[in-house]
């Protein structure tokens, strides 16, 4: 009995403090989803598809065909070739607007953490006036001032992203700063510049690109937003927004013109979304033992 006890015993203390979550189903559907999309995004040029802005009145609003898989719009374009070209606008600001979130906010965050005192007083205060405006009317302002364009609404969703992957990067430095491989590099004589790539970078890119497959996801719910108003890319350039704006029109003769892209929008976000949330929770510190 006392040596069944103490196997007990035993085994309580190995047992870890905290367990990291397992990658299940919902993950692995939500990645596929995702390769399927990009995959699609990407190679939409060479796909045999109909150019998604040729129209034809005569086909307006035609059903499933073998000539049109998903139909057509109200001005007779092929709604396959509309959904697949308008991905590669979506994912193309969606991606590259929280790089510059995550390169500019990152670097921010990471060196106002490390250096603390005026410099990450300045930093702070500088993104706390940016955040005092109200991000969607911001955009809509300078989009409607430099023109719509899908440059023009990639660095403006991108700047909005930057006081957000700034405090994620400062709050994992400020963790981070004092522990005890960065003291020892400090004793070691490292420089500033070889502990904060060395030793700070690595540990504080993997939330940061976590949050980033976040900042994704919000970013293609944004530009479908602007879009949707008529202030995203210039027509005929097909956009996820934009053809949910222009289903609008045809809700009582043909519900799928605005649903499609919907249902894709959606699908979209929440796979972003999925594998964000779940890379978070298995790069978070506490989520481990301690």
């Amino acid at each position: 009995m006392a040596t069944l006890e103490l196997s007990i015993q035993d085994e309580e203390v190995a047992a870890p403090v905290g367990r990291k979550p397992k990658l299940g189903l919902l993950f692995w559907i939500a990645s596929a989803w995702v390769a399927i999309i990009l995959s699609l995004a990407i190679l939409a040029p060479v796909l045999p598809l109909q150019n998604p802005t040729d129209m034809d009145m005569l086909e307006r609003r035609a059903a499933f065909s073998g000539e049109h898989w998903l139909g057509t719009d109200g001005l007779g374009r092929d709604e396959l070739a509309r959904l697949i070209f308008g991905a590669r606008v979506s994912l193309t600001v969606g991606l590259i607007a929280p790089m510059i979130g995550l390169v500019i906010g990152g670097a921010l965050g990471l060196l106002a953490g490390y250096f603390r005192g005026r410099f990450e007083t300045l930093v702070v205060g500088s993104m706390d006036v940016l955040l005092a405006f109200p991000p969607l009317i911001f955009a809509l302002a300078v989009v409607a001032y430099l023109g719509q364009s899908v440059p023009n609404l990639t660095i403006v969703l991108g700047v909005l992203g930057i006081p957000a992957f700034m405090r994620v990067a400062r709050a994992a430095t400020l963790t981070l700063a004092r522990r005890e491989f960065v003291i020892a590099a400090e004793a070691l004589g490292a420089s500033h510049a070889r502990i904060l790539l060395r030793e700070l970078l690595p540990n504080v890119i993997l939330p940061l690109l976590a949050f980033f497959l976040l900042g994704v996801a919000v970013t293609i719910v944004v530009e479908g937003a602007l879009s949707f108003l008529g202030l995203g890319v210039p027509p005929p350039m097909p956009s996820w927004g934009s053809m949910i704006g222009e289903g609008r029109d045809s809700l009582d003769v043909a519900p799928r013109l605005a649903f499609l892209p919907a249902a894709a929008l959606f699908a979209t976000v929440l796979a972003f979304n999925l594998v964000g949330d779940t890379l978070r929770a298995l790069t978070d510190p506490r989520q481990g033992a301690l």
